[in-house]
């Protein structure tokens, strides 16, 4: 359970303090944000957890690889939509929406060409 508690507090903080930066620097928190800080630490996580399945993360990091890109339609919607004065939530709904039909499309794509996602 311990180990539990310190992979959340290390993963929490790690999204404070990239809120925090980007409060006083939108940029710089979103370049900070655009790193894989979260991957590498669920890729270190899985990595322990697993023994060193190196299958397991090799699945991983491919699966999180067909996730990334249909979710990057969404930095763009939201804030087009933000910025044309559409309330936020309904803005991020939207957006959100989107990416889950873009995921979609994408595990429909992968799965003609064979990749499955366990």
């Amino acid at each position: 359970m311990m180990y539990f508690i310190i992979k959340s507090a290390a993963s929490g903080i790690l999204i404070a303090v990239i809120s925090i930066i980007a409060k006083r620097y939108p940029s710089f928190g979103g370049l900070i944000a655009s790193l894989p800080l979260i991957s590498l630490l669920a890729i270190i996580w899985l990595w322990r957890d697993t023994g060193g399945d190196i299958a397991q993360v090799a699945g991983h990091v491919r699966a999180t690889l067909w996730y990334v890109v249909p979710s990057l339609p969404f930095f763009l919607i939201l804030p087009a939509l933000m910025e044309r004065g559409v309330n936020f939530w309904f803005s991020l709904l939207v957006a959100s929406l989107i990416t889950i039909s873009l995921y979609c499309v994408a595990i429909w794509i992968a799965a003609r060409f064979g990749i499955t996602f366990q």
